[in-house]
């Protein structure tokens, strides 16, 4: 049933989900062969139970059975109401006909436990797989694995180039490739990373040459000069010049023009000069993946750096952690 473990929201565009939603034969048949249905919270009422469209039913997805909480976790009553005017897709626990029509009551719950025992029963560290951004926050993004089944991408794990905030790098609702960092078979955590995919040092300096002038993202500022982002996974140091540090710390987050004064494999540094600002220009969100996730499916080592240098930034999913 891998294929029906997909981030909330995509059930609900295929042929088949709407099959099953179209008569009572169906949904009689997604609950004796617990097939996943989806369909959209139209309101949570008093005692935070959610009310489903389910097509040719009304559903009722009680409190208790909308989320799934790991060991030690409760249940926190915003994922609840936040969920009105979203797809959701659970399991049919029950049907009934009555003079209103057929009302089905429904368990998130289990459709999401049943997700996580599949991941990690068939899923390791270093696996590719496609999750969806719900919501962010300045440590980290969360992703919806599958039901709604949550996991979290740290900042730090985004890309090589440090971000102050999630948002700066993906937007909500964004799906992509990311990469299984970690899985606590004990909490029941699973944590993911981005950088790996978007390429090593050298794969993203080779669309850059010594000459050239581009424009970057300003990321931060030192006493000894600016880090301007080139692309997510490679930046350089720009000289000062003609700015001052407190001038330049009011535009960290835009854009800027710099002259690409040397790449320097050996040490793994670009050196740029800062040019300008370029005022009116909003930072890309499009990520270039380096891995192809059709045709890759785990990673076992990642080796950011070039051979010749004498650092090395790598990450080994198969190692112990």
């Amino acid at each position: 049933m891998e294929e029906c473990y997909v981030p909330e929201g995509e059930l609900f565009l295929l042929e088949s989900n709407r099959a099953l939603l179209s008569s009572f034969e169906g949904l009689e048949r997604a609950m004796r062969e617990e097939l996943l249905v989806e369909g959209f919270v139209r309101l949570c009422d008093s005692d935070w139970n959610l009310h489903v469209d389910l097509g040719i039913a009304q559903a009722i997805l009680p409190a208790d059975e909308a989320l799934y909480c790991r060991p030690g976790e409760t249940r926190k009553d915003v994922a609840l109401i936040t969920r009105v005017g979203k797809p959701v897709t659970a399991l049919v626990k029950r049907l009934e006909k009555t003079d209103a029509g057929i009302v089905a009551y429904l368990s998130r719950r289990e459709a999401q436990e049943n997700c996580q025992e599949y991941l990690f029963a068939n899923k390791r560290p270093g696996d590719i797989l496609f999750a969806r951004v719900t919501h962010m926050e300045p440590f980290g993004a969360f992703m919806d694995l599958g039901c709604g089944l949550s996991a979290l991408l740290p900042v730090d794990a985004i890309s090589v180039s440090r971000i102050r905030h999630p948002k700066e790098r993906l937007f909500q609702g964004q799906k992509l490739p990311v990469v299984i960092r970690s899985m606590e078979a004990v909490s029941g955590r699973i944590t993911l990373s981005l950088r790996e995919l978007l390429g090593t040092w050298e794969e993203n300096a080779a669309g850059f040459e010594v000459g050239q002038t581009v424009f970057g993202i300003l990321r931060s500022v030192e006493s000894y000069g600016a880090f301007v982002e080139l692309a997510p996974n490679l930046a350089g140091l720009a000289e000062l010049r003609e700015f001052s540090r407190e001038e330049l710390a009011d535009h960290i987050g835009e854009a800027v023009s710099v002259y690409i004064k040397s790449i320097s494999p050996e040490r793994m540094k670009v050196k740029l000069v800062l040019i300008d600002f370029c005022r009116g220009i909003l930072p890309a969100k499009d990520l270039t993946f380096f891995v192809d996730t059709k045709a890759t499916t785990h990673l076992s080592h990642w080796l950011y750096s070039p051979l010749e240098s004498g650092k090395v930034v790598e990450t080994s999913f198969d190692a112990p952690r």
